[in-house]
């Protein structure tokens, strides 16, 4: 059993953890820094991510890496037009003894890779909404506890539109982060050609088990909060709500609605975890501002008016954050 003289101590054990899992991480995934950071964040936070990026950014080998260096067993779920609920949680069957038994389906792991997650049908997606919310599923009457940790980690492709279904906005907000991805440095891109085009193969080692994980996540929980933080990020939420006393004078303007409390949420803890991994004991406003962005991107939606003069979500988030 994992103990600490005080949640001090655990923070700055926390802290090593945390930069020896990037280490070995970046012993296959070249560059993408502020990706593995928002990942782990949402790891520890207990939250769901979804990654935004054109094919070939390694998003597919960032989770396989991240669950090997995390001890954690881990599926990919290959979301197509024809995917079926009990593809995802399975299924009832008749056994040979003419009982009906349980056959789990790949939602059953620690770590859930979604790819694809808006090529399938809203019936299909659905079947994600209550592992991600209640972390257990329901078959035939019978409920089926999730084994903890457990994490989904969703991707879109933002090119290709076509046969594509917009996830609902009840779904959208079960993720905590909506992360972006770029297209690598030239000299990030050149190390990932040295290193992916010889018989090498990087192997990661595992840091943290699973009861260790676990006890990091509670310990986030754990970590006091300042009021003004607290105010700072209900603020925050609350000025991106077009047509109400706090809204900002863009989200009158350019915003059809805005986030709902969800958001301040996450704000609070996500910027726990940013503290945490940064050896503070605390978070401040700063820690806010470095996951509003991500929090907050798919939680608004922006209006004609936005679109025709191309006023992006992250520019009308940036100026919600400026003041």
């Amino acid at each position: 059993m994992i103990s600490f003289k005080s949640d001090v101590d655990a923070v700055d054990s926390f802290v090593g953890k945390y930069n020896q899992l990037t280490q070995e991480i970046h012993k296959v995934i070249v560059g993408q820094d502020d990706v593995i950071r928002d990942v782990l964040i949402c790891i520890f936070s207990k939250g769901h991510a979804l990654l935004v990026g054109v094919p070939g950014l390694a998003k597919t080998l960032l989770v396989n890496t991240i669950a090997q260096s995390l001890g954690l067993t881990y599926s990919r779920i290959q979301f197509t037009p024809d995917l079926m609920p009990t593809d995802i949680i399975g299924t009832e069957i008749l056994d040979e003894n003419r009982k009906f038994r349980f056959l789990r389906g790949p939602i059953f792991a620690n770590i859930i890779l979604a790819d694809e997650i808006n090529r399938t049908p809203p019936k299909t997606q659905s079947a994600l909404l209550e592992a991600m919310q209640e972390k257990a599923v329901t078959v035939a009457g019978n409920r089926h506890t999730l084994t903890e940790p457990f994490f989904v980690l969703a991707t879109q492709n933002p090119i290709e539109q076509e046969g594509t279904y917009p996830l609902p906005e009840a779904q959208l907000d079960r993720f905590m982060l909506n992360i972006w991805l770029d297209y690598p440095s030239m000299e990030q891109e050149l190390n990932v050609v040295k290193n992916t085009t010889t018989e090498k193969v990087s192997t990661t080692e595992v840091v943290l088990d699973t009861e260790e994980i676990l006890y990091y996540q509670n310990l986030i929980r754990r970590i006091p909060v300042p009021d003004n933080v607290y105010q700072y990020a209900v603020k925050t939420a609350a000025r991106t709500r077009p047509g109400t006393a706090t809204a900002h004078d863009w989200a009158n303007k350019y915003l059809t609605w805005g986030a709902g409390p969800r958001a301040s949420q996450y704000m609070i803890i996500g910027a726990k975890c940013n503290a945490a991994i940064r050896g503070k004991y605390s978070p401040d406003i700063e820690d806010v501002q470095a996951v509003a962005t991500n929090i907050l991107r798919h939680r608004i939606v922006r209006n004609y008016k936005a679109e025709a003069e191309g006023i992006t979500v992250k520019m009308i988030v940036e100026e919600l954050l400026k003041n």
